[in-house]
């Protein structure tokens, strides 16, 4: 993603930043605290499509918990990736979350802590099996682990993506319903509208093929994940940052459109910014509870200690 200013401007004050972005690694001992976390003025009933259930700040000691880009949720379980191949699972029990495990990939297109080697920016998880699937944006590569997170089994640089922008590549990807896959990107390199992939099963497979087409986002924002819905239609979440606030719109693309060489958009079901969350909405999960449609969104607070990181539950109406 691209940094705020004012993220970068604290960057270059630091004495030691070498124009590098150094990300360190999350100790398996951390442990996350969560606390209910109410905008100012309370919830609306609703915003948009969707029914506010409640929200968490996200809180730990380890000062390399958050920058959370991509989000799973699975059997009771959520899984936040920070776009520095950090993870946190948690077990959610109604209001209670319980740390489950922390840590880092043990392997990605580097071997170093640099941002180039551990830019990573979404994540798809297979329902069944939980294997999972995470797109490294400065890599323009994607790579299968282990539903643990603890081995990589499989990784491409697929040649449709090897121009896409460095810092604006692979910033959403999703497992549709049928087992194809969907990875948006979050820059355009012409035009408004992002370049984006369709591949007829696991990237990683050799045999998997791969068609293009393109996602046309709402004016002013940038897409920064993807989730299926039940029926098979792409909620895309799309964010826009202005004047020091951030801004986000959700949107409902229909599955029949996803298909290669067309130019997708789709309709907005809701949008918010501050003083509801004006942070920087990047993860975005679904699921389905007693035949309702839950959709999950966690902020990514750039490791700045004095932002919050939030994990929102909403019900789709």
């Amino acid at each position: 993603m691209k940094w705020p200013l004012s993220i970068l401007l604290i960057l270059v004050l630091v004495p030691d930043w070498t124009g590098i972005d150094r990300l360190p690694l999350l100790s398996p001992d951390t442990t996350v605290h969560a606390a209910a976390y109410v905008p100012k003025g309370g919830w609306p009933r609703r915003i948009g499509a969707l029914t506010p259930i409640g929200a968490m700040r996200l809180r730990a000691a380890d000062p390399a918990f958050g920058g959370f880009s991509a989000l799973s949720v699975r059997g009771g379980a959520a899984t936040l990736l920070s776009d520095g191949g950090n993870y946190v699972r948690l077990a959610i029990r109604g209001n209670r979350l319980t740390t489950l495990a922390a840590g880092s990939l043990p392997q990605g297109p580097g071997t170093g802590w640099a941002k180039e080697s551990r830019d990573t920016e979404s994540l798809a998880v297979d329902p069944r099996s939980g294997h999972a699937w995470v797109g490294y944006e400065r890599a323009n590569a994607i790579w299968r682990y282990s539903a643990d997170l603890r081995r990589a089994e499989g990784h491409v640089a697929p040649a449709a993506m090897r121009r896409w922008p460095m810092n604006g590549g692979a910033e959403s990807l999703a497992r549709l319903n049928d087992g194809r896959f969907v990875v948006i990107a979050e820059q355009a390199r012409a035009g408004s509208a992002r370049q984006a992939l369709i591949f007829s099963g696991d990237p990683t497979a050799s045999a998997t093929k791969v068609a293009r087409f393109r996602y046309q986002p709402p004016r002013g924002f940038s897409p920064s994940d993807a989730a299926v819905l039940p029926n098979g239609d792409l909620l895309v979440l799309n964010r826009r940052f202005s004047k020091f606030r951030f801004y986000a719109a959700l949107v409902r693309v229909p599955a029949s459109s996803l298909r290669a060489d067309a130019t997708v958009g789709g309709t907005v079901i809701a949008a918010w910014g501050p003083p509801l969350v004006g942070e920087n909405c990047e993860g975005l999960a679904v699921t389905q509870e007693k035949g309702a449609t839950m959709v999950w969104i966690v902020t990514d607070n750039d490791l700045a200690w004095y932002r919050p990181t939030l994990l929102v539950k909403f019900r789709l109406n």
